[in-house]
Formats: structure tokens, C-alpha cells, sequence
């Protein structure tokens, strides 16, 4: 990820940024920070940058052509999504800064004086955001804020691969409370269930210490919370056909666009009803839902009957490349609206909590380093799934979320968790075959699943017997339904869920 921040001030930007994990991700390459002078662009001898506004007003006003000349520089001319700063803005939240960190590069406009002419921002500006209704004297301080929250999503900059999932606002909900040595403090003790070693208890007393938080200070994301947990526990009930929708809810990956149960509008204490009914008496049983993951920009898609299909179909974002559907009549319904099938598919999941035997013990995450060999056998022999190239593969590895098998040091395979959430991208070399290497990678990614909690489930190309059997002999259970996997394709847009 390439930062560049338009400024009359690098410096600040330059020393605000460079402490701390940000500062660290920097040096390691990790992402890359550009803080450019818009002085540097100015034709005024005197560096001057400012003027007079038209129809009189306090204080001056950036001019448009330093401004315009800069951000021809930093982008060669290329769309690259340019972000001005500003209290008129849309709220800054943790789900713009998921949205954003899937960018390949942001530029960041920072405004001073009374702004910056309106003209060049008609021009040049994507997004207007803003972190707060109060007025700065300068776009820096937010520009450094919106940084700092979107950087720390970026695989790579957080030390811990389970922080990001861990902090205020994941799954909409606050953190819980955090404590350190000395046990007690001021005559306030530990909770004992952090001092047990029952990893299952201080996860659950963690959850509820949070649901309580957000509840006290934050009412109105715990009605949000409670909302998708009424979706998901409607949709566990088939939990078998719906269980990548359940997966992508309950990680924290994807937003609600459309849902029966929501629509029917019901209070925050009714949440927790048994039965959910519709004014007109009818109970609702969570059979449309429409789900948008911002990160890899795919939908997932259930619809009751047509009449849900259309409505569903109307409330994709533009930007969706990947949709994946149950009902051939949803199917038929986006094939007609311009997308593409790309496959059939098996959805597979593993319901029990216990671990699975790893018979082969070479196995380990994969590292930069071993991205080449993943990429001649995955992606340049015609065996890539859809969706899947050379920066896809990049990303996987990059998130942790790939594995490889070796013997004596060589590689031999590999596996992967996809963008979205599934268990996929299992290969093994030809003349090692047969070993149970394939078995073994696929019991260890199952594995690092089950340590985050999650289900895992996977979905297989139809007419795979192959690979049907080796999820059976796993212990996989098979849904009842078929699934579909649909694209449309953007302009200048490369698909890489």
C-alpha cells in the first residue's frame, strides 16, 4: 500500500507517522509513505500557494493549479482514489478504513486557510471523509488519523495476526477490558478467569465483557450487533447450505445490504425472540440476505423467491466482482443483468471442534519467499481457480493465510484460506502423490482455523470427485444445495477474490 499525502506541511506528516508500528511497517517496505509539498508546485517565486476568494469572505484560499499540478505528479495520471479531508465529509468508521485498505494506493488531500478551490476538487477529488463534526486548522491531523487506522489492516504491520480482530469495533463490537502484571493493583484484582488457562472460558468471558461495554457506551452499535446476531443464528439454523454466509457474519467480514428479518423492523429487546414475525403475522425465517465483503468486493446472495431476487439484485454495489448464489432462478436473474457463471460448485464444511491428525510434519506458513513456487504451479500452468493471479497469491501470502508442505526442505505443496473465507487452493506435486501430503496440509489449515473459531468450509468445483472424497475422509459433511460462482467484470479492474 502507497500513501501519498498532498501537504503544505510534510514534515508533520513525515515526523507524526514515522514513530511506533507505523513507522516500523515503513521501514520493512511494508507499505510506503510519500508526503509531498504542494509547495513544490506552485509558478510564485515567493512559493506562494494561497489567494484571495471571489465575492470577498475571511482568509485565504489554496488555488487550484498548485494543488492540480501535485496530484498530476503523484498519480502520473492514473485513477487512484483521492480522499480530501474535510468536516463536510462522511463520518470516517473502522468499516471506510476496511474499505480503503484494499486499495493498491490512497492519496490524501490536506486543505489549510479556508480550504482549497472548489474546482480543482470537482476534478481531481474521489471521497470526501471526515473524522469528527469540528474544525482543525489544517487536513494533516486527520489525513495521519485515517492512516494509522487503515494501515494497521494491511497484513504485515500488526506483529499479531489476531489484533486487528481483536480491538474496538470489530463485529461491532467494543473491545473488552485489558489487564497486566502486578495482579492486583490498588485493591483491584485480576478477574480469576484470565489467571485459569481455560482458553475456552477467557475467550467466552471476553465476549460477554464486550457485548456489556458496547451495550454501556456504545447502545447504538450493540443494536447493530444484536441485529446480526438474530441473521445468524436464523441462518445456522441450515447451517450446512448457509454456513458461508454465517462465516463471513461472524468473522466480521461482511456488511448486511438486505435482509427479510431487518426489514421487519423489529426493537432491540425482540432480538432475542424465539420466532421473528412480520406485521402481517408471518414468520420470518431468514431466507434473503444479501452480504457485501468490501475487502475482496464479493456479495453472497440468498433469495426466498424472485420478487427477493430483484430486490437483492437492485442493491448490489457497482464495484461487486464476485457474487455467489444457492437458486438457479437467482442465477438466471444475474445472468441477464450481465454477469458471468464461472463455475458449479460443492459447499463442504467441518462442524467438530477437535483438531484433525497432521501426519506429514513438514508444514508451515508460507513466507514471500516461497511465492515463486506458488505461482508456477497455482497460477502460469492453467491451473488457477476463478478470480485467482500472480497479486492474489501475493496478498494470500502476505495475510498469513497460506501453508506449504515440504520434504527435506523442498516444497512439495500447498494450501490456502481464500479472501472470503474459504478453505481452497490445495495442490500437490504429481510424484508425491498419494502420500497423504494433500490430507495433512488440509487437516493443518483446518486446524489454524479452529484456533480463531471458525467453521471451515470450502467450496469445490463440481464434477470433483476427488477432491469430494478427501473432505469426506476428513470428516467434511457435503451441503444440499449447489452453489454458483458469478462475475462481471469492470472496467480496468482485475478480479482477485
Amino acid at each position: 500500500m502507497i500513501f501519498h499525502v498532498l501537504t503544505l506541511f510534510p514534515e508533520m506528516v513525515i515526523q507524526g507517522l514515522s514513530p511506533s508500528v507505523i513507522g516500523r511497517a515503513w521501514e520493512k517496505k511494508v507499505i510506503s509513505l510519500d508526503a509531498v509539498d504542494i509547495r513544490d508546485y506552485t509558478t510564485d517565486r515567493h512559493r506562494k500557494v494561497d489567494d484571495y476568494p471571489y465575492g470577498g469572505g475571511a482568509g485565504m484560499l489554496m488555488q487550484a493549479q498548485p494543488v492540480y499540478d501535485a496530484h498530476r505528479a503523484v498519480t502520473g495520471g492514473k485513477k487512484i482514489r483521492t480522499i480530501y479531508v474535510t468536516p463536510q465529509g462522511t463520518p470516517f468508521t473502522q468499516a471506510k478504513a476496511q474499505e480503503l485498505a484494499a486499495e493498491d494506493e490512497l492519496v490524501f488531500l490536506c486543505g489549510h486557510y479556508e480550504g482549497i478551490d472548489e474546482r480543482v476538487l470537482e476534478e481531481i477529488v474521489t471521497d470526501y471523509i471526515s473524522i469528527g463534526d469540528y474544525v482543525l486548522t489544517g487536513g494533516e491531523l486527520p489525513a495521519m488519523v485515517m492512516i494509522d487506522a487503515i494501515a494497521r489492516l494491511i497484513p504485515g504491520v500488526l506483529g499479531n495476526d489476531f489484533s486487528a480482530e481483536e480491538e474496538s469495533f470489530y463485529n461491532d463490537l467494543l473491545e473488552y477490558p485489558q489487564y497486566s502484571r502486578p495482579e492486583e493493583w490498588h485493591g483491584k484484582k485480576v478477574p480469576q478467569v484470565l489467571l485459569s488457562g481455560n482458553h475456552q472460558k477467557v475467550t467466552q468471558w471476553r465476549l460477554e465483557q464486550a457485548r456489556q461495554r458496547t451495550a454501556e457506551r456504545r447502545p447504538d452499535l450493540y443494536e447493530k450487533y444484536q441485529e446480526k446476531q438474530l441473521l445468524i443464528r436464523k441462518l445456522a439454523r441450515h447451517k450446512r447450505n448457509n454456513i458461508h454466509l454465517v462465516e463471513s457474519l461472524t468473522r466480521g467480514c461482511a456488511e448486511v445490504l438486505y435482509s427479510d428479518i431487518m426489514l421487519a423492523g423489529h426493537s432491540a429487546e425482540e432480538h432475542t425472540a424465539a420466532e421473528i414475525y412480520s406485521a402481517e403475522g408471518k414468520r420470518i425465517a431468514a431466507e434473503s440476505v444479501l452480504l457485501y465483503d468490501r475487502s475482496c468486493k464479493t456479495c453472497m446472495a440468498l433469495a426466498a423467491d424472485m420478487a427477493s431476487g430483484e430486490a437483492i439484485a437492485e442493491r448490489l454495489p457497482a464495484d461487486t466482482e464476485l457474487i455467489i448464489v444457492s437458486e438457479p432462478y437467482l442465477k438466471e436473474l444475474l445472468k441477464q443483468r450481465g454477469y458471468k457463471v464461472l463455475g458449479s460448485y460443492i459447499q463442504v464444511l467441518y462442524t467438530r471442534k477437535e483438531a484433525l491428525p497432521v501426519k506429514h510434519r513438514e508444514i508451515c506458513r508460507l513466507t514471500m519467499e516461497h511465492y515463486p513456487y506458488v505461482c508456477r504451479w497455482y497460477c502460469n500452468d492453467g491451473k488457477c481457480g476463478p478470480g485467482i493471479d500472480d497479486a492474489y497469491v501475493r496478498e494470500r501470502i502476505q495475510a498469513g493465510a497460506m501453508y506449504g508442505a515440504f520434504i527435506e526442505g523442498s516444497q512439495v505443496g500447498f494450501v490456502g484460506i481464500h479472501s472470503e473465507g474459504s478453505l481452497g487452493m490445495l495442490f500437490v506435486e504429481e510424484s508425491f502423490r498419494g502420500q497423504g501430503i494433500a490430507s495433512s496440509l488440509e487437516a493443518y489449515a483446518v486446524n489454524r482455523m479452529l484456533e480463531k473459531g471458525w467453521t471451515p468450509y470450502g467450496h469445490i468445483s463440481a464434477g470433483n470427485t476427488a477432491s469430494v472424497k478427501l473432505q469426506e475422509k476428513l470428516g467434511f459433511y457435503r451441503a444440499e444445495k449447489n452453489y454458483w460462482w458469478l462475475e462481471k467484470t469492470l472496467a480496468n479492474s482485475t478480479l482477485i477474490c
